[in-house]
């Protein structure tokens, strides 16, 4: 006789084990970022063309304390992607959280109030969509200069709409649910019954589009250092790392693959984070 009380554990396990591994992932970039001086071995900006192109620890003509080689200015290639870690961190949580309380914000009104409110903000998402946004983007931060926030408020000004969307949808399926009718029978106002009976039940859906931004915020900071119009050029990024990595890959191939790879699992794992989170904590699939 099977014992069906084993079988929710195991679901259970199923989803702890695509929430905790892209944790453990986001976990290692959050602490490089954070214990950025104290774990690079050496100085990212520090150049030493007695040391170019180093290969990384496993093969032969290495030199120690270099794990991962140099380039071809001799940085170090461990350094810089740790220091590298802390801006693409940066980027991603900023420019997500922007984007995501604007745009949720106006997904939640235009799905609870509907009438004037949904026609205008519905329209000026469809507009806003209209824009290619990697184009947008560049087309941002060369208006506004190069610069850290000039990245961060072109993703949050492109991004916006896509938790405008989702959260409109979300909301208008749970605005006629009963519990809403319920809140407003008991005297609840419009606004009070938003915030305290439907914001809870489109937090699940929130958190998974906020993780999920946060992997394209790192992509779209990598593609704008790769073409020169993050940061300045002397910062270590993902992106720049990787730019200067393409015109050596025949001589120095570590240099665009560890940067590159790390930049990979970084986007993947807040993409898994964010839908285990998602099955975690949300009722209807619990």
């Amino acid at each position: 006789m099977v014992d069906a009380t084993r079988s929710p554990p195991r679901a259970y396990r199923r989803v702890n084990l695509r929430l905790w591994l892209p944790l453990v992932w986001v976990g290692v970039i959050i602490g490089a970022a954070i214990g950025a001086p104290w774990l690079a071995p050496h100085d990212p900006l520090a150049q030493d063309l007695m040391l170019e192109r180093l290969p990384p620890f496993f093969l032969a003509g290495t030199e120690p304390g270099f794990w991962l080689g140099t380039d071809s200015l001799g940085c170090d290639v461990l350094s810089r992607m740790i220091y590298g870690a802390r801006i693409a961190l940066f980027v991603s949580i900023v420019a997500a959280s922007a984007a995501c309380l604007f745009g949720a914000a106006l997904g939640m009104l235009a799905g609870y109030f509907g009438g004037w409110w949904d026609r205008v903000i519905s329209r000026l998402v469809d507009i806003w969509m209209a824009f290619p946004p990697v184009l947008f983007a560049v087309l941002l931060v060369a208006v506004m200069g190069t610069g850290l926030w000039s990245v961060i408020a072109a993703i949050a000004l492109i991004d916006w709409t896509r938790f405008a969307r989702v959260i409109r949808a979300e909301t208008m399926v749970q605005a006629q649910m009963d519990y809403v009718d319920s809140a407003r029978i008991g005297g609840a106002g419009r606004f009070a019954t938003l915030i305290g009976e439907i914001l809870p039940n489109v937090m699940p859906a929130i958190i998974a589009l906020l993780t999920l931004e946060m992997g394209i915020a790192v992509i779209v900071e990598a593609i704008l250092s790769f073409v020169n119009l993050s940061i300045s050029s002397d910062d270590p990024t993902w992106g720049s790392m990787i730019a200067e990595g393409r015109g050596a890959i025949h001589f120095a191939w570590w240099v665009l693959l560890f940067p590159l790879i790390a930049l990979f699992l970084t986007v993947l794992s807040f993409s898994t984070l964010g839908e285990g989170l998602k099955k975690q904590f949300d009722p209807v699939l619990q």
